[in-house]
């Protein structure tokens, strides 16, 4: 019986895991607003070695639409504005001698469906992370033995309402993300 709960606690923590990984990429996903976050992945080589960006530089915000990174070390000014631009992000930074401005563009309607799309393909792949940990789990179930069928049976019923709860989990986190995304 303990290895039973064992597996059920298994499957639920990966199925945890992965939502929470999918409340970090929706982090990253910017929704109008300047957010900390939209910079926190930047990874900025530092005396040769790849180093957070907030392990280098204080990031704040100063207003709805202004991201400023002030590095502790000023020698690390072009590193970083390097590292930002290498990102990705979108963003052109702007370097003044003493810190980093970088102005978040309102969104076009057409970025917001782009940025709603890419939300819901990080949905997509969360729900197949929480359906690979069920089979897990049920091929865990599967290698037992001297368990009973009707036990084995319940057992798998729990582990699907565990799927369906997180599933659902996901679906109502894109819909509060795709609401975000569309606001004006």
């Amino acid at each position: 019986m303990e290895e039973l709960d064992l597996i059920v606690e298994s499957v639920q923590h990966d199925m945890e895991a992965a939502v929470k990984h999918l409340d970090h990429a929706f982090q990253r996903i910017r929704a109008g607003r300047a957010s900390t976050n939209m910079v926190q992945d930047v990874m900025v080589e530092y005396y040769g070695a790849l180093t957070p960006i907030n392990q280098v530089a204080n990031v704040s915000i100063p207003d709805a639409m202004t991201i400023s990174i002030q590095p502790w070390d000023s020698k690390a000014i072009n590193d970083i504005e390097k590292a930002i631009i290498n990102s990705n992000l979108g963003f052109a930074p702007s370097n003044n001698g003493i810190n980093i401005i970088l102005n978040v563009p309102p969104l076009t309607e057409e970025r917001r469906r782009e940025l709603a799309k890419q939300a819901k393909s990080e949905t997509e792949d969360t729900k197949v992370v929480v359906r690979n940990a069920r089979q897990s789990g049920l091929k865990e179930l599967k290698r037992l033995e001297g368990v009973s069928e009707d036990v084995i049976k319940g057992i798998e019923a729990d582990i699907q309402v565990l799927t369906d709860k997180y599933v659902k989990i996901c679906d109502e986190h894109l819909k509060v993300k795709e609401a975000e995304i569309m606001k004006v």
